[in-house]
């Protein structure tokens, strides 16, 4: 009996991923077109070292170590979203320490590999879309549609600041297809937030690097580059603190979402020695947000712990939650000399706040025009992008200070409708597969995303939340793991069924 093995790729035909592997591990390049290929290289070697010398070989170099790298990136795309998510938590970072070129667009090729490598697997796989069917795909879809037609948008005053906008505001949207159709495993999900946890205590402990052993040279030039940044920073004598990130609201951000996740995950079923290693970073995470005295960011925990008691009522969640309460009201009463903790407490007190008072007059002089420009007054229109691409405009000296706010200026009534109906689907989908998952780890996921897309919302009210690395590329991810976890349970469900049924008959 003689055994054959078909080497994927050696077949005539096929897809250009089959000719391109029969071409150099079949053939090893002994074909016409092998040595038309070799020829084509020689030349081009050739002639670059001829006119260039020294810098084509060094360009050569880099050239044959990025090749394997953008191979990877789109035809692997569990190695290319983590290293999305690691260039994203540490974008700002490299920048700051003089890593050349446009970093940003950068992260834009990531995307793009990512997506490329998407649609050739829907192809190899026929065509089926099926993966994308649910309610969050619909209104993902809506949204990035009508930002797309935000460019034709009549009353914008530059088409250049959409093209600057629309990338951080509805083109990393397309990660969430990315993810929902890679993600298909309980394993790969759990590399994915161990990942985030730790790129969170970097993050946490070089913020207290900053606060006690102080900036970098780099840091140091960032902070005197320009008076606007002291005076955004530098408040009461003391410095607040952005660790890795853009600036302390981002930093702030992203150190109150790792640490709702560790909360639910020690709300579920671990060993004991798992939850005080959370516990730990928790406390951390929150520590060190501290050091960046935005106020906005200290009610967002108390706000997703309140979701927390109410979609996972019990005795025991009950008891903790009473507990946090009162330790939270001695916080924001006990008498204290640390600015970090009086920056806090104010923050429960809005109304004996200068600058939320000044906010509340902006929001209400920009009401009459909101409702006279049903698409706003274009992406982009305020805010940096308004300032350099529309210097003389009213918008381009206005300070949305909430995303929301931007949203609606931005993009009319029409646009803060189809935001707020985007964030109602997403929060009421991932309620409903909460409640209807059986699987207590991936309960526990689904709850931990639905609590931190609602605290990112609570966080879009004071601030813009949702528009910087890395806030933007992880709320996709969180988004797309609500979906994921549910379908995982679903596929262990029917398992499990199948399993009874087989034993059944068996037993029959």
């Amino acid at each position: 009996m003689e055994f054959q093995a078909t080497i994927p790729g050696s077949k005539t035909g096929g897809s250009i991923r089959q000719r391109l592997v029969r071409l150099f591990l079949i053939d090893k390049l002994k074909s016409p077109v092998g040595i038309a290929l070799l020829l084509a290289v020689a030349g081009i070697i050739a002639a670059g070292t001829a006119k260039m010398g020294l810098t084509f070989g060094i360009l050569l170099i880099l050239g044959v170590g990025v090749l394997p790298l953008l191979n990877g990136i789109v035809n692997y795309p569990k190695f290319g979203i983590i290293l999305q998510l690691i260039m994203a938590y540490f974008l700002f970072m490299l920048g700051r320490i003089g890593v050349p070129g446009p970093i940003g667009t950068l992260m834009d090729g990531i995307q793009a590999l990512l997506l490329l490598g998407l649609i050739i697997r829907v192809k190899e796989n026929g065509n089926d879309w099926t993966y994308f069917k649910n309610p969050i795909t619909t209104v993902l879809l809506i949204w990035l549609i009508y930002n797309i037609l935000e460019f034709g948008n009549p009353f914008a005053e530059s088409r250049m600041a959409w093209m600057y906008t629309i990338r951080t505001v509805a083109i990393v949207l397309l990660g969430y297809f990315v993810h929902i159709y890679s993600i298909r495993s309980v394993t790969y999900v759990r590399t994915l937030l161990k990942l985030w946890l730790f790129m969170s205590l970097i993050a946490a402990l070089y913020a207290y690097k900053q606060e006690y052993i102080g900036f970098s040279d780099a840091e140091e030039a960032y902070l005197h580059s320009d008076p606007a940044i002291a005076s955004l920073l530098f408040i009461a004598g003391h410095w607040r603190k952005f660790s890795t990130f853009s600036d302390p609201v981002s930093f702030s951000y992203n150190m109150v979402m790792p640490t709702i996740l560790c909360i639910c995950l020690i709300a579920g079923k671990m060993k004991l020695w798992k939850k005080v290693v959370l516990a730990i970073l928790a406390g951390l995470y929150m520590s060190s947000m501290l050091f960046s005295g935005t106020r906005g960011a200290n009610v967002l925990l108390p706000a997703a712990l309140l979701l927390f008691a109410i979609l996972n009522y019990s005795k025991k969640v009950l008891v903790f939650t009473c507990i946090a309460a009162v330790f939270l009201v001695i916080l924001i009463n006990i008498p204290t000399g640390n600015a970090n903790i009086q920056r806090f407490q104010t923050a429960f007190r809005p109304n004996n706040d200068d600058s939320y008072i000044l906010r509340k007059r902006n929001q209400k002089r920009i009401q009459p025009y909101i409702l006279t420009h049903p698409m706003g007054g274009g992406l982009g229109a305020t805010g940096d992008w308004g300032k350099k691409f529309a210097p003389g405009s009213m918008l381009a000296s206005f300070p949305p200070d909430s995303g929301y706010i931007r949203v609606a200026v931005e993009e009319g009534w029409i646009g803060l409708f189809l935001f707020c109906l985007m964030m109602f689907t997403i929060l009421k989908r991932g309620i409903n597969n909460y409640y209807q998952m059986k699987d207590p780890e991936l309960k526990t996921y689904c709850l931990a995303m639905t609590l931190i897309v609602f605290a990112y919302n609570i966080a879009n009210f004071p601030q813009e939340a949702l528009v910087q690395y890395p806030s933007n590329v992880f709320f996709y991810l969180e988004v797309a793991l609500i979906e994921i976890t549910f379908r995982l349970d679903q596929a262990k469900q029917k398992e499990a069924v199948q399993v009874q049924s087989f034993n059944t008959s068996n037993v029959l």
